[in-house]
């Protein structure tokens, strides 16, 4: 499915933000923020606007524009502040016809409840992670959406509109360097509350949850050969279908505290 080429004269804008390695943890271009990039590029190309809210770092906001586009916008407010009343405010104000995203972020919260808070708050319809946007024609958009197992479905949704990109879209281009640093990075200082609920909260990194051991009581090298290389037995669950609720709800407490999640 290709865009139509009368989406050239779209007014299409992507938000961006900081990501994060899986590995290293540096911080880098988040991908499903590039894919939209991609798109929207794809959609308007640079006429696209690309637009990030935080405090913002430089070498990763060169390393979007070194996509292809020529400035971007920086709404500057602490990386602690709430930023959906800004965007808001930003997108109520220039109306974009199309709002691409990320599914959700690298970093941070990374909750994925951005794009649906800023589609209620603007009275938007939403699509979530879609993989391609072809025709535009009568203000009526033909997108794809991505489902699991490489399904795809086709929907129509009226302008304007909120969309998460998937991984499943196109590959984002390669940054270049020169042109990246090059462009222009348009600072707007915001005035922006702070989040009281993510404030009381304490941030540590994620930890492996840990593997439950296997408890082999054997007494010969024999029987512990044997217990290692047995085969793992499935029948240790059980399913429940014609007991009451109360039977049902009494085997899940007495497997909870069996296991010692409850004491």
């Amino acid at each position: 499915m290709q865009p139509d080429l009368s989406a050239k004269n779209l007014n299409v804008t992507s938000l961006i933000s900081v990501g994060q390695h899986p590995k290293s943890g540096r911080a880098r271009r988040a991908e499903q923020d590039a894919r939209a990039v991609e798109l929207g590029l794809t959609l308007s190309g640079d006429q696209l606007e690309m637009l990030h809210v935080g405090a913002g770092d430089d070498a990763v906001m060169r390393s979007y524009l070194g996509m292809g586009l020529p400035k971007m916008t920086l709404l500057k407010q602490d990386d602690g502040a709430d930023a959906v009343p800004v965007l808001c405010d930003y997108l109520a104000s220039h109306a974009p016809d199309i709002l691409l995203t990320g599914v959700r972020a690298e970093s941070g919260e990374a909750s994925g409840m951005l794009p649906f808070l800023l589609a209620e708050k603007l009275g938007w319809p939403l699509v979530s992670r879609i993989a391609e946007i072809g025709d535009v024609k009568d203000g009526v958009a033909e997108v794809l959406q991505a489902l699991p197992r490489g399904q795809r479905r086709a929907i129509k949704v009226r302008l304007p509109f909120v969309a998460s990109v998937d991984n499943a879209a196109a590959e984002p281009r390669q940054s270049a360097f020169g042109p990246g640093q090059r462009a222009g990075i348009n600072d707007m200082p915001v005035a922006g509350g702070e989040d009281t609920v993510r404030a009381g909260w304490e941030e540590s990194p994620a930890r492996k949850k840990p593997k439950r051991l296997k408890v082999v009581k054997a007494k010969t090298a024999a029987d512990r050969f044997k217990a290692a290389t047995a085969k793992a037995s499935g029948g240790g669950g059980k399913i429940l279908k014609k007991e009451t609720p109360t039977e049902q709800a009494q085997a899940v407490l007495d497997l909870l505290i069996e296991e010692g999640v409850v004491r």
